[in-house]
């Protein structure tokens, strides 16, 4: 169940950053609304993953899926430009992330 909680934890940090970057500065109201919620969420979840996963594994992997759920959604939603480097990189950072869940022992 904790990865369970992890995956949705960072699923949370996507909604986060998308919604930081829609509120324009807390002057939109429902972004803001949004990111006000799901901000403890995110924190509730990543708190109740690590009651199972190692931190240095949980975090890891938290920061992994919201940095390349963030810059997919960037890509997908927001029109944002992204090369050959850029989807190198966050290839590598799935690769970690992969690499992290399989050598965790829990």
């Amino acid at each position: 169940m904790a990865w369970v909680y992890l995956i949705t934890a960072g699923f949370f940090e996507i909604v986060w950053a998308y919604t930081m970057k829609q509120s324009h500065g807390f002057t939109r109201l429902w972004p803001s609304v949004f990111l006000v919620l799901s901000i403890p969420l995110c924190i509730g979840f990543l708190t109740l993953s690590l009651r199972e996963l190692p931190l240095g594994t949980a975090y890891s992997v938290f920061t992994g899926i919201g940095t390349i759920g963030a810059f997919a959604v960037g890509i997908t939603l927001l029109g944002e430009q992204a090369g050959a480097v850029r989807y190198f990189a966050a290839g590598l950072i799935l690769s970690g992330i992969i690499i992290m869940k399989l050598s965790s022992t829990e």
